[in-house]
């Protein structure tokens, strides 16, 4: 194998691909990137055995071939070699080391065979649908807060993409949670979606799509199986097996007569928020929340540390009440809205809240109180 490559063009694609790859592995072939060089270009290929990225780009190959390289350690060389240079890379029989050199610069890296780099079938994936890059984005920046981290209830470790039929429209949903919280952003299901199965996409697979969609053009082909879900961006592709478990019934949590509507300043109740957190309990960062006629008053009280209050006007002419909810969730939740007003709607204190952002009506977010 011998070929010659833009520095440019070669740390985009290792960039795109090296992220896959766990910093440490007990199998050595999953630390390496598969290199594939042919008279189309060069193509890269990493994986975890429960994702794969492959992507390609042009080069100048004068020897076909293939073989694989420590993923990490290319792409860190790659970074620090001068911009602009030309990159030769090398592999042939007699020497077993592949070789990197770009004007005064050259290494040798260890290598292990081609053979024995695993493979991700794409058995079973559907018929592609067509979804806009932008609309990606949004469904999954608007919701991946909200996925959990706790491992032992794995089914929640996720995004639940799905399509439902709502007031006689098809809709092609992701929602996320874990527990205490809810994210749920929809956006019209487009053609061909509808009758695919739902499917829990991983959160290392949502990380890297995200990323991937950086680079991504206007349109991103998407295929879904009940075990695999692939994106396809350009050149670029990544295949993902799927969480093996039941979303729960979300629909069941999310507040249908909840009349107590107030209207903040999603700025200043951020700030304020984020003021009087200062002094929380780290554990429970609890935060208490009185709600007046006009007026606000946030208040934080920690035996250690003293107390806080904030005041703020508002926009509620209803019954007065007080609920009490997690900092980080208020903070997580005001960073999604579009808008510079935060919709927020209450039934009582030991029920969810419901939250709205009034321009932007395809997202919608439920909070569980806290005990104040």
């Amino acid at each position: 194998m011998k070929l010659t490559i833009e520095r440019a063009a070669l740390i985009k694609a290792l960039g795109h691909v090296q992220s896959v790859v766990e910093r440490r592995n007990t199998i050595p072939i999953l630390s390496n990137v598969l290199l594939s060089a042919d008279k189309g270009g060069l193509a890269f290929s990493a994986t975890d055995l429960d994702m794969e990225i492959v992507d390609e780009t042009n080069a100048q190959v004068s020897g076909s071939g293939q073989i694989t390289a420590p993923a990490h350690t290319l792409y860190e060389i790659v970074r620090k070699l001068p911009e602009g240079a030309d990159v030769e890379l090398k592999f042939q029989g007699e020497d077993p080391r592949l070789s990197i050199t770009a004007g005064r610069s050259r290494f040798n890296l260890p290598v292990l065979p081609a053979g024995d780099f695993p493979v991700m079938s794409s058995d079973g994936l559907s018929a592609r649908i067509t979804l806009d890059a932008e609309a990606l984005i949004r469904l999954i920046d608007k919701t991946r807060f909200a996925i959990s981290t706790e491992e032992t209830r794995y089914y929640l470790n996720g995004l639940y993409m799905h399509t439902v039929m709502e007031d006689g429209e098809a809709k092609l949903r992701c929602v996320a949670t874990d527990g205490h919280r809810l994210a749920l952003a929809e956006m019209p299901a487009p053609e061909g979606a509808l009758g695919l199965p739902g499917v829990i996409i991983p959160r290392k697979t949502i990380q890297e799509a995200r990323r991937l969609l950086e680079d991504a053009g206007e349109t991103v082909d998407l295929q879904i199986s009940a075990a695999k879900v692939r994106f396809e961006f350009g050149r670029a592709a990544l295949t993902s097996k799927v969480i093996d478990g039941a979303f729960p019934d979300y629909a069941r949590v999310i507040p249908k007569e909840n009349n107590r509507v107030v209207n903040v300043d999603k700025a200043l109740f951020a700030s304020a928020v984020d003021r009087v957190a200062t002094i929380s309990a780290e554990k429970s960062r609890s935060v208490k929340m009185q709600i007046e006629p006009g007026k606000l008053i946030l208040t934080v009280r920690n035996m250690e540390a003293g107390q806080g209050v904030e005041e703020m006007e508002i926009d509620y002419d209803d019954e007065p009440f007080e609920i009490g909810f997690n900092a980080r969730y208020l903070l997580d939740v005001c960073g999604q809205i579009g808008g510079e007003i935060m919709e927020m709607r209450f039934a009582d204190p030991a029920s969810p809240t419901l939250v709205l952002d009034p321009v932007d009506r395809g997202v919608r977010y439920v909070l569980m109180p806290l005990r104040v």
